[in-house]
């Protein structure tokens, strides 16, 4: 059985929680449970589960002041020799409902990743909805920089307590039909060259975009979309050790909020 018949078949299983509603905990607190299954794990547009399927979940415990705290997972695998085969998300945040169609969302994230504690990081992050345009940023600090060859082959371990930093723009809404509609654009910018192509030039930013439809059928959120980023085959095999996880893709998305 192929990976996209392995999804599609967890997918259904999301199926009978057609009814299922948000928890309400008192006046105050709310329970959010939220399940998905995704062909491709992709993070800024470069695959974190080698190109296979993820199963994910998160769980969110919101006040009505707008302040919230939650822990999320997913599978991943990112090759060459890594032990890890899971991560762990922990934040904590405030979401400001400025007005019915302006909104302020900002929040800390930790990253776990058992058996691989190299990768543990922290991360700020601030995203701004004017009228369903995005605007967001941010910064990633004590990261350990990605293992990599250089433009002579040679490999080097990943740099300890690296930055990070990116920016984006996107546009949401709803289409007839019910279908909604997303697009985002990112530059990241990891701050020392990681990226390197053919011709031995080395870089240290990129850029990647989604485009995204969802539509909610039988109780199950599905989302498709259109992922790329501007990395070669050369610079991405130097950043992950494989040529095909930075390349144009599509990927199908079953998800489930109760």
């Amino acid at each position: 059985m192929n990976a996209l018949s392995v999804f599609m078949l967890a997918a259904l299983a999301l199926t009978p929680l057609i009814n299922a509603q948000a928890v309400e905990l008192n006046d105050s607190f709310e329970l959010i449970i939220n399940p998905a299954l995704v062909s491709d794990y992709r993070t800024s547009g470069i695959s974190q589960t080698l190109g296979d399927p993820a199963a994910q979940l998160g769980i969110t415990l919101n006040h009505a002041s707008g302040l919230y705290a939650g822990v999320w997972t997913s599978n991943v695998d990112f090759g060459n020799g890594s032990k890890t085969r899971q991560e762990i998300e922990y934040f904590a945040g405030y979401f400001w409902q400025i007005h019915d169609r302006i909104s302020l969302d900002s929040f800390y994230t930790q990253y776990e990743y058992p058996r691989e504690s190299d990768y543990n990081q922290g991360e700020i992050k601030t995203v701004l909805d004017v009228y369903g345009v995005l605007l967001g940023g941010k910064y990633v600090r004590n990261m350990k920089g990605p293992d990599y060859e250089d433009e002579h082959g040679e490999f080097h371990k990943g740099k300890q307590d690296e930055d990070l930093s990116s920016w984006f723009i996107g546009y949401h809404t709803v289409l007839p039909a019910e279908v909604g509609l997303e697009a985002r654009y990112e530059y990241v910018d990891y701050k020392d060259d990681v990226f390197f192509s053919n011709n031995g030039n080395g870089r240290a930013d990129y850029h990647n975009w989604e485009i995204k439809l969802s539509r909610e059928l039988v109780g199950v959120n599905w989302s498709l979309s259109y992922i790329d980023t501007d990395l070669s085959k050369a610079e991405c095999t130097s950043f992950t050790g494989f040529d095909n996880l930075c390349s144009a893709t599509i990927v199908v998305g079953a998800s489930k909020t109760f």
